[in-house]
This record gives structure tokens, C-alpha cells and sequence, in this order.
């Protein structure tokens, strides 16, 4: 069962255009995890990735079903906004995690609580 039939020719280009451009910019953020060296690095391409490929996704099924007028769009927004609020919180739960085990490790690429303070300026340790 599919409506690609009654879908018009410019819906159609329209729609495999974001398709496309979101697929293609999820694969880049896949091969960036693949491709960087350190946990810190890797996280910010999947997200990346995942929010500017979901936002392009989104944009191609708002179109492809505003046109087909099967459904309404809110679906599409509420996943679009779903993804960009969630995404930013898992990076931070699992950046702030691995920094938890790097210094309890005592990973000297990590720098300790005091550093940070001293940047920071306020002579209080930040975060965590």
C-alpha cells in the first residue's frame, strides 16, 4: 500500500531532496564517530548528525504529508522538537559520565576539578 502515486512531481522531488539530505547528514555524523580518536571528540558528530539529519527528515515527511493530506503535521514537529531537546541532554549525561571515570581513573588527559575552577575564575570547581 503505498501513495507514492498521488504524490506530484515537485512534493516528490521535494521530499527525496530532504530525505536524502538527512540521511546523508546522519551518515556523516556516523562516520565522524567512526572516524574520531577520543569519546569526547566522537560525541559531537552523532549529534550532529542526528539533530540536522532529523530536522532535514522531518522537513521531507511534513511536505510528503501536508500534500497527501493523510495525517496532520504536528506529528513531525513534535518529533523534530523531541529529538533536539533530548539529543543535547543524552551528549551531556554521557559526556559528564565519561569525565566522572576519566578522573576517577586518573586519566591524565582529563583535567582535574581545580583547573577548571582556576579557568573558570571563580575559584569554585564547575559542574559536576
Amino acid at each position: 500500500m503505498t501513495h507514492a502515486e498521488a504524490l506530484p512531481a515537485w512534493a516528490a522531488l521535494l521530499t527525496a531532496f530532504f530525505v536524502l539530505l538527512g540521511a546523508s547528514l546522519t551518515l556523516i555524523g556516523a562516520i565522524g564517530t567512526l572516524q574520531l580518536r577520543t569519546f569526547f571528540e566522537r560525541i559531537h558528530a552523532p549529534t550532529l548528525g542526528t539533530s540536522w539529519g532529523t530536522g532535514a527528515i522531518v522537513i521531507g515527511s511534513m511536505i510528503c504529508f501536508s500534500v497527501l493530506q493523510t495525517r496532520f503535521v504536528l506529528h513531525e514537529i513534535l518529533i523534530g522538537i523531541f529529538v533536539t531537546v533530548t539529543t543535547p541532554v543524552t551528549l551531556m549525561l554521557l559526556a559528564r559520565a565519561a569525565l566522572y571515570r576519566d578522573r576517577t581513573e586518573g586519566n591524565v588527559e582529563v583535567p582535574p576539578h581545580e583547573v577548571v575552577a582556576q579557568k573558570d575564575g571563580s575559584g569554585e570547581p564547575t559542574g559536576s
